[in-house]
């Protein structure tokens, strides 16, 4: 049986709390996103459990879909980096060579821009939409995932069960998904937690800015924006996003750092 410790238990809790309502958003939100219930701002009462936003919406139910939205974006460009960035990392460490060099150093030139700059450039002559937001993070993102994934095979790739898997005739499929993929999974997931998070900050920076989840559609990163004018008067719903941000973050996080610490023996390829 798998001793689960407090602290991952927290983790698992809250993150499986926050994706049960993103993926269940529709039935769990008391009213439609964009239906105007109340008055500008109202406090929290037995109606409005959060109270309302600047123009009079429920805010529990921006904050339902707006989670859905934030989720369903970062965890997409979670994705697609990873599996971009880790591919093309074990690909540049196994093959070597100019192939190695070429991929390296086009990285290079990619990271030695600032990311939230190269991501409000494109955007600026882009459509704004869902799918071109998710294009953009992961695209950007895979940059860093290719740095770790070529760090973690380079050193993989020169021990002996690869090397006997190379002797063997393995082809390069074989030693990047069979001996080095395995082996590289405890690093891989402790920086997908961060990465994760990472694009939830990204995905609501964006949206503060103007160039992210468009109106009517909600993300919190929007929220903030659409509410930012209230703190000023003391009203705190420009905070209640920023509060799910944070608890979400150190949630993933609990639960990456006990992966990590399952995971964290290397383990030998199988020959």
């Amino acid at each position: 049986m798998i001793r689960i410790p407090p602290a991952a238990l927290i983790g698992l809790f809250f993150t499986g709390l926050y994706f049960f309502v993103a993926i269940f958003a529709p039935l769990i939100a008391p009213y439609s996103m964009t239906e105007i219930v109340g008055d500008v701002w109202e406090p929290s009462s037995s109606e409005h459990w959060l109270g309302t936003d600047n123009i009079g919406r429920d805010l529990l139910t921006r904050m339902i879909y707006g989670g859905r939205t934030t989720i369903f974006i970062a965890t997409a460009a979670t994705i697609l980096s990873f599996s971009l960035g880790s591919i093309l990392g074990f690909t540049a460490a196994v093959v070597g060579g100019w192939v190695d060099q070429a991929m390296s150093r086009f990285v290079d030139l990619i990271m030695s821009i600032p990311t939230l700059i190269f991501a409000l450039v494109v955007l600026s002559v882009m459509p704004v939409t869902l799918f071109m937001l998710i294009m953009v993070m992961g695209l950007l993102d895979s940059t860093r995932v290719y740095r770790l994934a070529r760090a973690v095979a380079v050193d993989i790739n020169v021990m002996d069960f690869v090397e006997a898997a190379k002797l063997r005739g393995e082809g390069r499929r074989w030693i990047i998904f069979r001996e080095i993929l395995p082996n590289a999974l405890s690093p891989l997931v402790a920086e997908m937690g961060l990465r994760f998070i990472f694009a939830v900050l990204f995905v609501s920076t964006l949206s503060f800015l103007g160039l992210g989840v468009q109106p009517p559609n909600a993300d919190w990163g929007g929220i903030v924006k659409e509410n930012k004018d209230g703190i000023v008067y003391g009203i705190p719903a420009a905070l209640v996003p920023a509060v799910a941000i944070a608890t979400l973050a150190i949630s993933v996080n609990l639960v990456a750092d006990w992966v990590l610490n399952r995971t964290t023996s290397l383990k030998g390829g199988r020959g």
